[in-house]
Protein backbone atom coordinates (compact mmCIF):
# COMPACT_ATOMS: atom_id res chain seq x y z
CA UNK A 1 0.00 0.00 0.00
CA UNK A 2 1.60 3.77 -1.16
CA UNK A 3 1.95 5.95 1.56
CA UNK A 4 1.72 8.95 -0.96
CA UNK A 5 -1.70 10.19 0.43
CA UNK A 6 -1.60 9.01 3.82
CA UNK A 7 -0.32 11.81 5.88
CA UNK A 8 -4.03 12.25 6.63
CA UNK A 9 -4.82 9.00 7.92
CA UNK A 10 -1.47 9.32 10.07
CA UNK A 11 -2.59 12.22 11.93
CA UNK A 12 -6.01 10.62 12.23
CA UNK A 13 -3.95 7.77 13.75
CA UNK A 14 -2.74 9.68 16.22
CA UNK A 15 -5.43 11.80 17.24
CA UNK A 16 -7.42 8.25 17.70
CA UNK A 17 -4.60 7.12 19.95
CA UNK A 18 -5.11 10.05 22.82
CA UNK A 19 -7.04 10.43 25.21
CA UNK A 20 -10.47 10.42 24.91
CA UNK A 21 -11.34 13.95 26.13
CA UNK A 22 -14.31 15.89 24.93
CA UNK A 23 -12.12 18.19 22.64
CA UNK A 24 -11.40 14.46 21.01
CA UNK A 25 -14.83 13.45 20.87
CA UNK A 26 -15.95 16.82 19.22
CA UNK A 27 -13.49 15.60 16.33
CA UNK A 28 -14.32 12.36 16.11
CA UNK A 29 -16.84 13.18 13.17
CA UNK A 30 -14.19 14.79 11.22
CA UNK A 31 -11.64 12.38 11.57
CA UNK A 32 -14.29 9.36 10.21
CA UNK A 33 -14.73 11.58 7.38
CA UNK A 34 -11.42 12.70 6.52
CA UNK A 35 -10.17 8.61 7.21
CA UNK A 36 -12.84 7.37 4.33
CA UNK A 37 -11.68 10.58 2.15
CA UNK A 38 -7.91 9.33 2.43
CA UNK A 39 -8.30 6.13 1.05
CA UNK A 40 -4.87 4.26 2.29
CA UNK A 41 -6.37 1.98 5.39
CA UNK A 42 -7.24 -1.48 4.20
CA UNK A 43 -10.98 -1.66 3.88
CA UNK A 44 -11.60 -4.28 6.70
CA UNK A 45 -9.51 -2.08 9.06
CA UNK A 46 -11.01 0.71 8.24
CA UNK A 47 -14.09 -0.82 9.42
CA UNK A 48 -12.68 -1.53 12.70
CA UNK A 49 -11.71 1.53 13.14
CA UNK A 50 -14.96 2.96 12.31
CA UNK A 51 -16.36 0.81 15.49
CA UNK A 52 -13.60 2.38 17.83
CA UNK A 53 -14.55 5.73 16.98
CA UNK A 54 -18.54 5.29 17.30
CA UNK A 55 -17.61 3.52 20.91
CA UNK A 56 -15.58 6.80 22.09
CA UNK A 57 -18.43 8.84 20.14
CA UNK A 58 -21.60 6.78 21.39
CA UNK A 59 -20.45 5.40 24.37
CA UNK A 60 -20.32 6.62 28.63
CA UNK A 61 -17.23 8.79 28.31
CA UNK A 62 -16.29 8.84 31.64
CA UNK A 63 -15.93 5.08 31.10
CA UNK A 64 -13.82 5.36 27.76
CA UNK A 65 -11.34 7.61 29.94
CA UNK A 66 -11.04 5.12 32.29
CA UNK A 67 -10.56 1.84 30.15
CA UNK A 68 -8.19 4.61 27.74
CA UNK A 69 -6.10 4.94 31.26
CA UNK A 70 -5.89 1.86 32.58
CA UNK A 71 -4.74 0.35 28.84
CA UNK A 72 -1.81 2.36 28.25
CA UNK A 73 -0.92 4.07 31.55
CA UNK A 74 -0.60 1.31 33.71
CA UNK A 75 1.32 -1.18 32.06
CA UNK A 76 4.68 -1.76 29.75
CA UNK A 77 2.94 -3.73 27.42
CA UNK A 78 0.92 -1.29 25.99
CA UNK A 79 2.35 1.73 27.08
CA UNK A 80 2.84 4.20 23.92
CA UNK A 81 6.02 5.33 25.10
CA UNK A 82 8.17 4.16 22.45
CA UNK A 83 11.03 3.53 24.03
CA UNK A 84 9.86 1.70 26.98
CA UNK A 85 9.87 -1.07 25.06
CA UNK A 86 13.78 -0.38 23.85
CA UNK A 87 15.26 0.63 26.46
CA UNK A 88 13.46 0.55 29.74
CA UNK A 89 14.63 2.25 32.43
CA UNK A 90 17.79 2.21 31.39
CA UNK A 91 20.25 5.08 30.88
CA UNK A 92 20.17 4.86 27.57
CA UNK A 93 16.58 5.83 26.84
CA UNK A 94 17.76 9.69 27.87
CA UNK A 95 20.52 10.19 25.03
CA UNK A 96 17.75 8.41 23.01
CA UNK A 97 14.91 10.92 23.26
CA UNK A 98 17.50 13.80 23.02
CA UNK A 99 18.36 12.48 19.47
CA UNK A 100 14.85 11.76 18.19
CA UNK A 101 13.75 15.22 19.38
CA UNK A 102 16.90 16.56 17.34
CA UNK A 103 15.53 14.76 14.10
CA UNK A 104 12.52 16.84 14.89
CA UNK A 105 14.13 19.79 15.30
CA UNK A 106 16.25 19.07 12.03
CA UNK A 107 12.86 18.85 10.32
CA UNK A 108 11.74 22.16 11.54
CA UNK A 109 9.39 20.54 14.30
CA UNK A 110 9.31 21.30 17.91
CA UNK A 111 7.45 19.23 20.89
CA UNK A 112 5.18 21.44 22.95
CA UNK A 113 5.74 21.80 26.91
CA UNK A 114 5.01 18.56 28.33
CA UNK A 115 5.65 16.19 25.73
CA UNK A 116 7.72 13.34 25.23
CA UNK A 117 9.23 12.89 22.04
CA UNK A 118 8.78 9.31 21.88
CA UNK A 119 5.45 9.33 22.47
CA UNK A 120 3.23 7.32 19.84
CA UNK A 121 0.96 10.11 18.69
CA UNK A 122 3.78 12.61 18.74
CA UNK A 123 5.76 10.52 16.77
CA UNK A 124 3.09 9.91 13.71
CA UNK A 125 2.60 13.36 13.55
CA UNK A 126 6.57 14.27 12.79
CA UNK A 127 5.97 10.75 10.32
CA UNK A 128 2.94 12.44 8.32
CA UNK A 129 5.38 15.24 7.67
CA UNK A 130 7.50 13.79 5.94
CA UNK A 131 8.03 12.50 2.41
CA UNK A 132 6.55 8.65 1.42
CA UNK A 133 9.48 6.96 0.86
CA UNK A 134 10.98 8.24 4.51
CA UNK A 135 7.66 8.29 6.19
CA UNK A 136 7.11 4.39 5.55
CA UNK A 137 10.94 4.02 6.27
CA UNK A 138 10.49 5.00 9.73
CA UNK A 139 7.27 3.26 10.33
CA UNK A 140 8.67 0.39 8.91
CA UNK A 141 11.93 0.93 11.83
CA UNK A 142 9.36 0.83 14.42
CA UNK A 143 6.95 -2.25 13.22
CA UNK A 144 8.59 -4.78 15.87
CA UNK A 145 7.44 -2.52 18.65
CA UNK A 146 3.73 -1.74 16.91
CA UNK A 147 3.89 -5.52 16.62
CA UNK A 148 4.41 -5.57 20.43
CA UNK A 149 1.65 -3.32 21.49
CA UNK A 150 -0.30 -4.66 19.00
CA UNK A 151 -0.02 -8.24 20.50
CA UNK A 152 -0.46 -6.96 23.97
CA UNK A 153 -3.64 -4.82 22.90
CA UNK A 154 -5.87 -7.74 21.11
CA UNK A 155 -4.56 -10.46 23.95
CA UNK A 156 -6.79 -7.37 26.47
CA UNK A 157 -9.20 -7.46 23.40
CA UNK A 158 -9.08 -3.48 22.91
CA UNK A 159 -10.46 -2.09 20.10
CA UNK A 160 -7.25 0.06 19.88
CA UNK A 161 -5.49 -3.06 18.58
CA UNK A 162 -7.28 -1.87 15.13
CA UNK A 163 -4.87 1.63 15.08
CA UNK A 164 -1.45 -0.37 15.34
CA UNK A 165 -2.94 -2.60 13.14
CA UNK A 166 -3.26 0.28 10.28
CA UNK A 167 0.04 1.58 11.30
CA UNK A 168 1.54 -1.83 10.26
CA UNK A 169 -0.33 -1.75 7.17
CA UNK A 170 0.68 1.49 6.45
CA UNK A 171 4.46 0.56 7.15
CA UNK A 172 4.04 -2.39 4.50
CA UNK A 173 3.95 -5.21 7.23
CA UNK A 174 1.82 -7.64 8.28
CA UNK A 175 -0.15 -7.22 11.61
CA UNK A 176 0.98 -11.05 13.52
CA UNK A 177 1.08 -11.92 17.25
CA UNK A 178 3.82 -12.05 18.61
CA UNK A 179 4.63 -13.36 22.46
CA UNK A 180 3.94 -10.93 24.92
CA UNK A 181 5.91 -10.46 28.35
CA UNK A 182 3.04 -9.84 31.08
CA UNK A 183 3.16 -6.76 33.23
CA UNK A 184 4.42 -7.06 36.87
CA UNK A 185 1.27 -6.20 38.77
CA UNK A 186 1.02 -2.41 39.42
CA UNK A 187 1.09 -2.88 43.26
CA UNK A 188 3.82 -5.13 43.30
CA UNK A 189 5.88 -2.27 40.56
CA UNK A 190 4.96 0.14 43.46
CA UNK A 191 5.77 -1.34 46.88
CA UNK A 192 8.44 -0.33 48.88
CA UNK A 193 10.30 -3.24 50.74
CA UNK A 194 10.67 -3.55 54.24
CA UNK A 195 13.62 -1.91 55.71
CA UNK A 196 16.61 -4.64 56.50
CA UNK A 197 14.03 -7.33 55.50
CA UNK A 198 15.77 -10.97 55.01
CA UNK A 199 18.46 -9.81 57.21
CA UNK A 200 17.14 -12.74 59.77
CA UNK A 201 20.52 -15.00 59.32
CA UNK A 202 23.19 -12.52 59.69
CA UNK A 203 22.06 -8.97 61.12
CA UNK A 204 18.74 -7.45 61.86
CA UNK A 205 16.01 -9.58 61.97
CA UNK A 206 12.41 -9.03 60.09
CA UNK A 207 9.54 -7.53 61.97
CA UNK A 208 7.80 -9.29 64.96
CA UNK A 209 11.04 -12.10 64.89
CA UNK A 210 12.93 -13.17 67.71
CA UNK A 211 16.47 -11.13 67.33
CA UNK A 212 19.90 -13.58 67.42
CA UNK A 213 22.49 -12.56 69.87
CA UNK A 214 25.76 -13.55 68.68
CA UNK A 215 28.87 -14.05 71.04
CA UNK A 216 32.13 -13.81 69.53
CA UNK A 217 35.28 -14.61 71.05
CA UNK A 218 37.91 -11.97 71.57
CA UNK A 219 41.21 -13.37 72.32
CA UNK A 220 42.36 -9.62 73.35
CA UNK A 221 39.91 -9.49 75.84
CA UNK A 222 40.10 -12.93 77.32
CA UNK A 223 43.84 -12.43 77.77
CA UNK A 224 43.70 -8.90 79.47
CA UNK A 225 40.67 -10.44 82.14
CA UNK A 226 43.47 -13.29 83.18
CA UNK A 227 46.12 -10.59 83.93
CA UNK A 228 43.83 -8.29 85.89
CA UNK A 229 42.66 -11.25 87.77
CA UNK A 230 46.10 -12.39 88.34
CA UNK A 231 46.85 -9.20 89.83
CA UNK A 232 43.97 -8.88 91.66
CA UNK A 233 42.89 -5.69 88.95
CA UNK A 234 39.19 -4.57 88.70
CA UNK A 235 38.33 -4.46 84.87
Amino acid sequence: MALSNASVSLRVLARLLSYPDAALRGDLSDMHEALHADKTVMPGRLAELDALMATLKNGDSLENEEDYVEMFDRGRATSLHLFEHVHGDSRDRGPAMIDLAQTYEKAGLYIGPGEMPDYLPVVLEFVSTQPPKEARAFLGEMAHIFNSIFSALQQRESAYASVLGALLELAGETAHAVKVTPDEPIDAAWEEPVVFDGCSTKGQAKPGQAQPIHFVKNEALNAKAKTAATQGVSL
